[in-house]
């Protein structure tokens, strides 16, 4: 028996890294996941990757059409939806200084407007017992360089995990949030930073983390399952950091 029996997961953000890690696992526990992303050919990769286990849609969150279409595709497929892990995001990050209003409508709609959308356009097809997991990011409580959009949105996304956990209660839907810190995915490289500059990034960003090293998309993916299982039935509200130590302590 899998901790998911029987269930329909939605992951946005799933063709690749914690995505694809959270939905190769949930597919392993026994759901019915339905995976989107922006890039067709990842998404190929990733249906292949999983041996055809894997219901993918492109479907790009900062586009209320395409969220629109999503919601048609699987209200017509599944019926319902019983997990939402709203984890896809994105970012250009860049000083304070610097940020365009191109940069910062990039970063807010990906983030906070794409997850807000998403949302509140499944949760009509969430029954009583079902959970929605939002991923925010350890900077939304530490202040860095270079990310202030960034850390905004995720900060919202916390906030947005506290309100709706209060407003779905009576609808039997629990809301979470989860915290990763340093995650050894390709986002770094999705930016734009070379193998140097990330191998010299987290030598430093090592020496910060109480555990001395990077999580893997895996670790996140099992701390996501705990949410989206019957293993957190009383949890509501919360937000689980999953980053070493690194904002805790």
């Amino acid at each position: 028996m899998g901790k998911l029996d029987g269930k329909v997961a939605v992951i946005t953000g799933g063709s690749d890294g914690i995505g694809l890690a959270a939905a190769q696992l949930f597919s392993q526990e026994g759901a019915t996941v339905v995976i989107t992303g922006r890039d067709q050919a990842r998404l190929d990769s990733a249906g292949q990757h999983c041996g055809g286990k894997i219901d993918a849609v492109r479907s790009d969150i900062s586009v209320m059409t395409d969220i629109e279409q999503l919601c048609t595709y699987v209200n017509t497929r599944y019926g319902h939806v019983d997990i939402l892990f709203a984890n896809a995001g994105g970012g250009r990050p860049g000083l304070f200084a610097q940020v365009t209003e191109e940069d910062f409508d990039f970063t807010v709609n990906t983030n906070f407007k794409g997850t807000f959308f998403t949302v509140q356009k499944i949760t009509p097809l969430m029954a009583s017992g079902s959970s929605v997991i939002l991923t925010t990011s350890t900077l939304d409580r530490q202040g860095r360089p270079h990310v202030s959009v960034y850390s905004a949105t995720k900060a919202a996304i916390r906030s947005l995990a506290r309100s709706l956990a209060a407003e779905l209660s009576d609808a039997g839907i629990r809301v979470n949030a989860i915290s990763p810190g340093l995650i050894d995915t390709d986002q770094a490289r999705k930016v734009g930073m070379s193998e140097e500059m990330i191998k010299q990034s987290n030598a430093h960003l090592h020496t910060l983390i109480p555990m001395h090293r990077s999580g893997t998309a895996d670790e996140i993916a099992r701390a996501a399952l705990f949410l989206a299982s019957d293993d957190s039935s009383y949890v509501t509200g919360s937000e689980l950091c999953v980053d070493g130590g690194w904002a805790q302590v």
